[in-house]
């Protein structure tokens, strides 16, 4: 069910446009942004478990929640000690992002590419069955 992670990005953002809710600043803003990477962390890594054959909903959902709020509570935790943490949780996410997105990019290609094998051999056969009747 690879549609789920995408669905709950729009519903994300259907929401937001739907409650018309400002601009989000001061630390909240960066609570927000840090949690926006881990959903997106764990949104890509659904589509590739999608992929990959290995998608289940309840991981998803729960794999969502707690990279929020481990996010939350690093980036959180980090202002409490006087440590900017929260590029610490960005360039966690982000690293987990652009490598989900190159299994992604990787799977899509291969998948194009056989099919385009597999086109091509379908045509060989076709025109060597034709050529094997018109020598008959």
């Amino acid at each position: 069910m690879i549609l789920v992670p995408i669905i709950a990005v729009l519903a994300g953002f259907a929401l937001s446009a739907i409650l018309k809710l400002g601009p989000v600043t001061g630390t909240a803003g960066i609570y927000l942004g840090v949690a926006c990477l881990a959903g997106l962390d764990t949104m890509f890594g659904g589509i590739r478990s999608g992929m990959e054959g290995k998608f289940q909903n309840d991981v998803f959902i729960s794999g969502f929640i707690v990279n929020v709020l481990i996010a939350f509570s690093v980036a959180w935790m980090g202002d409490n000690i006087g440590q900017n943490l929260v590029l610490v949780a960005a360039l966690v996410f982000g690293m987990r992002i652009f490598s989900n997105l190159g299994v992604i990019r990787r799977f899509v290609v291969t998948k194009w590419h056989d099919e385009l094998v597999r086109r091509r051999e379908q045509a060989e056969k076709a025109a060597q069955t034709q050529n094997s009747q018109a020598n008959s």
